[in-house]
């Protein structure tokens, strides 16, 4: 007599030996099955932690309408553009690796913050602390940072009305935030611009609570531009370059992306308008077939993101198009791709 189990009637993705040992793990039948779809008509915005950047450009080679509310002024140079944060991802925010960043700044897009307290000096010019990259050589005064603040989080705004999907990839847990206004940054000050003040900002790690709640709120402040607009996260597989935290920055990055990877799956499963694509799994399990990290075994390597985008366009029947060129310099190690990455700032300090 045949028991009945729940186990018995489970789909072939379930077992290990079906949808990993014995399976085509070249493109890993049923590893992602989309909520929802993308094609060439949907109008899709990124944003994240420098790998979303790759997901922009894979989607834009197969023909799907990307984003782009900051276009380069007319005449800039390609590498001149990515060094002031122009094409990165759908708007000029530069590296957006923290939920509560990203919280923060659509927070801002629906009331700014007029607040000059975040305008930090970089020399004798100033630079925007919530994204201090994107002008590299600083701007003259505080009322034109303000300036530019405004005329990016408007322009911003007008994007997500237009959005179908947003694409989020989650990158780390670890923020820097002042105390007197709770409002974090993408690097501690002093990185890029500003002064750091111990009495004034501390140092933050997120917990899975902290990274759940704010994806609720991301989720409710997507829907106040567009109520059909769809959710898709990611968690990015790239380490961190340097923790704050007392621990070995390889425990500091297993938590860090355990953390995002577990807030991102308990907000999918309670949700039916989010989802989830398993980029962090293909590029970390070493049943995905890897490596696949460069030398310095933090970059991602190109075989690495044409076997992740590739995954994600045959699910949404998207033509996989020959791999964008983003080819790596070989004479340094700590190159992340072409991928502008404000994190790797931190590497200058390393000794």
């Amino acid at each position: 007599m045949r028991m009945s189990h729940p186990y018995r009637d489970l789909p072939t993705r379930a077992f290990w030996r079906t949808a990993v040992t014995d399976a085509d793990r070249t493109q890993f039948p049923g590893l992602y099955a989309p909520r929802f779809g993308i094609d060439p008509t949907t109008r899709v915005a990124t944003a994240g932690s420098c790998f979303a950047q790759h997901i922009g450009t894979y989607l834009r080679a197969a023909g799907c309408k990307v984003l782009d509310c900051e276009k380069a002024p007319r005449g800039m140079t390609e590498k001149t553009a990515k060094r002031f944060g122009y094409g990165l991802f759908s708007a000029r925010y530069g590296n957006v690796y923290t939920a509560r960043q990203m919280r923060q700044l659509l927070q801002d897009a629906v009331a700014p913050d007029p607040s000059k307290d975040h305008v930090w000096p970089l020399g004798d010019r100033f630079v925007d602390a919530f994204r201090p990259t994107v002008e590299p050589e600083g701007l003259d005064s505080v009322e034109e940072v303000l300036l530019h603040r405004r005329h990016h989080l408007l322009r911003l705004g007008n994007m997500l009305k237009k959005t179908d999907v947003f694409v989020f990839t989650l990158g780390l847990t670890e923020t820097w935030e002042d105390v007197q206004t709770g409002r974090v940054f993408p690097l501690s000050p002093g990185v890029a611009g500003g002064t750091f003040d111990p009495d004034r900002h501390r140092f933050y790690n997120q917990t899975h609570a902290d990274v759940l709640a704010d994806l609720a709120q991301i989720r409710d402040l997507l829907r106040q531009f567009n109520p059909a607009m769809e959710l898709l996260l990611t968690v990015s597989p790239v380490p961190l370059t340097a923790t704050a935290t007392p621990e070995h920055v390889l425990s500091a990055t297993t938590y860090s992306k355990a953390t995002l990877r577990s807030a991102a799956g308990a907000f999918v499963a309670a949700t039916d308008d989010v989802d989830y694509f398993p980029s962090y799994e293909i590029i970390t399990a070493p049943a995905s077939g890897g490596p696949w990290f460069a030398p310095n075994m933090r970059s991602v390597s190109a075989e690495g993101v044409e076997k992740v985008m590739g995954i994600f366009l045959a699910a949404h029947g998207l033509f996989d198009p020959a791999p964008p060129d983003e080819s790596t310099p070989d004479d340094d190690p700590d190159e992340d791709d072409d991928l502008v990455c404000d994190e790797l700032l931190l590497q200058a300090f390393a000794k």
